[in-house]
């Protein structure tokens, strides 16, 4: 069970980073206004950070 949610993870993670970079590529072209990236750049950090902090946690074997 924790390989198939591991692998769900994983792959959510890449996708996330792919819609951060095609943002970017919006942004730099110009089809994607200023604002509409900070949102979308604040979303990958905030839930970056949030996976992050979760990893952690669980290499600590840590429990609430």
């Amino acid at each position: 069970m924790k390989a198939i949610l591991d692998a769900v993870l994983n792959k959510w993670i890449s996708r996330k980073l792919m819609v951060f970079l095609i943002a970017t590529g919006l942004a730099f072209w110009g089809n994607l206004t200023s604002s509409d990236w900070v949102i979308i750049a604040t979303t990958y950090i905030g839930t970056q950070g949030a996976v992050d902090i979760v990893e952690r946690i669980r290499k600590t074997g840590q429990q609430f």
